[in-house]
């Protein structure tokens, strides 16, 4: 590796990470404590869902998509798991097992709509979106029922020794999307199809299996995100609510382009450790908890103008 190369993958993913230390500067600054290991670890753990989500979330982005339903599929995922589970804990593991494989299946279904129909990404998610709330409210009435067992909520709130289950689970997904992502065929062929389906198409790219495949990691993720999720907060029947735009921030955040054919893992995971940052740092101002959603919306226009002008600059 040269040191132009370093340079380049340097300047790509710094940004972000600047904007990280600078939040945490400023919750430290507010919260000496927060600066403490033990308290820095469930910052992390508290991140786990939304980072999850994010990595599902930039395999689309990249691809040349959105997904706009892994909100409303992490609330019926977690409704589901407690209605179906009842807290039993000798139904964790086949409820665990039924939670991936909806993730799959609605993963499937928005991408063979969005590439066989040729139906927006946008439009397919949106409107998946719709059913699966619908759905949950026509189940439940709006109230859910049900308990989620102890076993099952471990994952996201207890510990594997000093470290969090949700950390731990954190760093394995973080590791096999980066060598999925950045060290495999298909994840240069996915890098292909967001810079370009004719072309992609043209040097033999399957573009229309890489863009399933992507809204199936998208859905998988967000399945294991909602379970992180109940472990930490709990049944509730707005679980993912906000956590459809939060993974598209992340990833603006981290760099990747809304058009597609750019973004990366770490800068991804550094999006959505800015965005709790912020979030947290908020908190501790004590400002109104609508205001996050004008600083999450600015912060989108930040990002997005931004990378518009690198690649302008690139050129």
């Amino acid at each position: 590796m040269t040191a132009a190369t370093t340079a380049a993958r340097l300047r790509r993913i710094a940004p972000i990470w600047v904007v990280l230390v600078l939040v945490l500067v400023g919750i430290v600054w507010r919260d000496p404590t927060f600066a403490d290991p033990p308290t820095l670890l469930a910052f992390v753990k508290r991140s786990a869902p939304l980072a999850v989500l994010a990595l599902g979330q930039l395999f689309v982005v990249i691809s040349g998509e959105l997904d706009l339903s892994v909100g409303a599929l992490i609330t019926a995922c977690v409704v589901a798991a407690a209605r179906l589970g009842e807290g039993d804990p000798s139904r964790t593991w086949w409820i665990i097992l039924l939670v991936l494989g909806f993730g799959v299946v609605v993963g499937v279904v928005n991408g063979l709509i969005t590439t066989m129909l040729r139906v927006p990404s946008f439009i397919t998610t949106l409107g998946m979106m719709l059913v699966l709330g619908g759905a949950v409210f026509l189940w439940t009435g709006g109230s859910p029922t049900g308990a989620l067992a102890e076993n099952f909520r471990q994952y996201g709130r207890e510990d594997i020794g000093p470290v969090p289950y949700a950390v731990v689970i954190l760093l394995a997904i973080a590791v096999a999307a980066y060598f999925l992502l950045h060290r495999s065929r298909f994840g240069h062929q996915v890098f292909a199809t967001g810079g370009g389906t004719r072309a992609a198409e043209l040097s033999g790219v399957a573009v229309r299996r890489i863009r399933v495949t992507s809204f199936v990691l998208s859905g998988l993720l967000a399945a294991v995100s909602a379970i992180l999720l109940a472990g930490f907060a709990g049944l509730s029947a707005n679980a993912g609510q906000g956590y459809d735009f939060q993974s598209i921030s992340a990833v603006v955040l981290g760099g990747a382009v809304l058009g597609g054919g750019r973004g990366g893992i770490g800068a991804a995971l550094g999006g959505a450790f800015a965005l709790q940052a912020m979030f947290t740092l908020l908190n501790l101002l004590g400002m109104a908890a609508p205001l996050r959603d004008t600083v999450q919306g600015l912060l989108i226009v930040a990002a997005v103008a931004f990378a518009a002008y690198r690649l302008r600059s690139n050129r």
